[in-house]
């Protein structure tokens, strides 16, 4: 099991730093949650980086995606970003400063072995390293996730997760970039949200690949979770002393009406993005439902290699759907229906709902065995204003981040095993199809000018996270 302690002992010597610029605000309770709690921000490579041609870096699936026309709503790409390729050393900083003790970042798959498969790129690596020695100097814990999203657009070429070979492909990348890091960093997620990939990318096409179809999706997702389990496996037989896990979307699905048929429909779809993740991983299955449509892609030991221990999940969460049935959805004649009346939403119009956290946690004490949790993504996109006295003011967010903090002190007193929080993003960053139009970050980036500015969220989690020293983790 990952212990809070493993996580935060390269972090103990962070010390307490100014608070950042901006006019004070109301000081509402803070959320009370226990002594070594762990504290970080996450991102991912293809969202931030930028340096999309640099030191033998090859395309991925989202840098041909981006740049095919009508996909991005704002027709803007990756090939810039936030530039943190080359500025990551300031963006530690500021994680630093702010009092974040963990870092959750994505490795570029098509950075470390270009074509997919075949020789290791020492110069891809280079860059991880820098970013991890610079966490490790400010006191921050690095975490490691192996995929988020950016495949090598040469394996796409092959098939992509469409082909078996992947989970094979997957287990060597995962082992070149175990071995130039596993020295230094301890936690590694090896998936980022497989459902939604396999829902969007493979499945609806508006996010890349851009394939569509059930069974296009279904062969996505199983794949994934055959890597998953391969990657873990190839590490552990390397490795006996690293954190392994992987992370998932979880949300509460709820039926648009009670009629009969939005009622099915709902519990069609909690299957296509939950369960379809945590059966298989926690109990060897599919959801009953759905396995005649995975039989046909699962070998005889597809279930056992899938079904492989883990150190922790994370848990992504943003907040509850409503489903209809729609006979003409791909995914098992279920879409998104209506939301009631009076819900709050974010500007992408999700709805928000902080108790729904402390239900996805309570499913997983109750139904999968209480496995050790980190929320390795939480937050939510609004229209920030422009920065004012050196900060941004960003109320919503302040309103929405510490809602769902309260939510885990409830879920952590119900006997949820959380052990830290991870806000969602660092950055402003490059927001799949939504461009950069879209802003998660509690720093704003000015994606003419690359300025970071921080975010009256920002502030607000300085705050807290000083309130926590790191020495009081039992």
């Amino acid at each position: 099991m990952l212990r809070r302690r493993d996580f935060l002992a390269c972090a103990a010597a962070a010390t307490a730093l100014p608070a950042l610029p901006g006019p004070a605000r109301a000081q509402a309770p803070m959320p009370k949650l226990p002594s070594g709690f762990i504290w970080g921000a996450s991102t991912s490579a293809y969202q931030i980086e930028g340096a999309v041609k640099a030191d033998g870096r090859a395309p991925s699936i989202w840098d041909i995606f981006s740049h095919t026309p009508g996909r991005i709503a704002d027709g803007t790409n990756g090939d810039v970003a936030c530039d943190h390729y080359n500025r990551y050393a300031g963006d530690v900083d500021l994680m630093a400063d702010a009092g974040f003790r963990a870092y959750r970042f994505s490795i570029a798959w098509p950075r470390v072995i270009p074509q997919g498969t075949g020789p290791v790129n020492a110069a891809g690596l280079d860059f991880y390293d820098r970013l991890v020695d610079r966490l490790l100097q400010r006191g921050i814990a690095p975490m490691a996730c192996l995929y988020h999203w950016d495949l090598p657009q040469a394996l796409q070429d092959r098939g992509g997760w469409h082909n078996r070979d992947i989970a094979n492909w997957f287990a060597d990348y995962a082992r070149a970039a175990v071995a130039r890091l596993g020295d230094r960093v301890r936690p590694w997620a090896m998936l980022n949200e497989p459902s939604v990939h396999a829902i969007f990318g493979h499945g609806f096409g508006n996010h890349a690949p851009g394939l569509t179809g059930w069974a296009s999706y279904v062969t996505a997702q199983h794949h994934q979770n055959l890597a998953q389990g391969t990657g873990i496996a190839a590490i552990r037989a390397e490795r006996r002393d690293l954190a392994l896990g992987t992370v998932f979307s979880l949300q509460p699905i709820y039926p648009a009406s009670n009629t009969p048929q939005d009622v099915a429909a709902a519990g069609r779809f909690d299957a296509c993005w939950n369960t379809i993740n945590l059966d298989p991983l926690f109990h060897g299955r599919y959801p009953a439902e759905f396995e005649r449509y995975f039989a046909p892609l699962t070998a005889a030991n597809d279930m056992a290699t899938i079904r492989v221990p883990v150190d922790f999940l994370g848990v992504n969460y943003y907040g509850p759907s409503y489903i209809k049935h729609d006979p003409g959805a791909f995914l098992a004649q279920a879409g998104y229906g209506a939301v009631p009346p009076g819900t709050p939403r974010t500007l992408l119009g999700w709805p928000i709902e902080a108790n729904g956290l402390v239900k996805v946690l309570a499913r997983l004490r109750d139904h999968y065995g209480n496995p050790p949790v980190y929320v390795t993504e939480n937050g939510a996109c609004y229209e920030d204003p422009a920065p004012a006295g050196g900060v941004v003011q960003d109320p919503e967010r302040v309103a929405y981040i510490r809602e769902h903090l309260e939510a885990c002190a409830t879920a952590i007193r119900q006997g949820c095993a959380l052990n830290g929080y991870f806000v969602w993003s660092l950055l402003d960053n490059f927001e799949w199809a939504e461009g950069e139009r879209r802003r998660f970050g509690v720093v704003r980036v000015d994606f003419d000018t690359l300025e970071r500015t921080p975010k009256a969220s920002l502030q607000f989690l300085s705050r807290l996270m000083r309130a926590q020293p790191a020495s009081a983790v039992p």
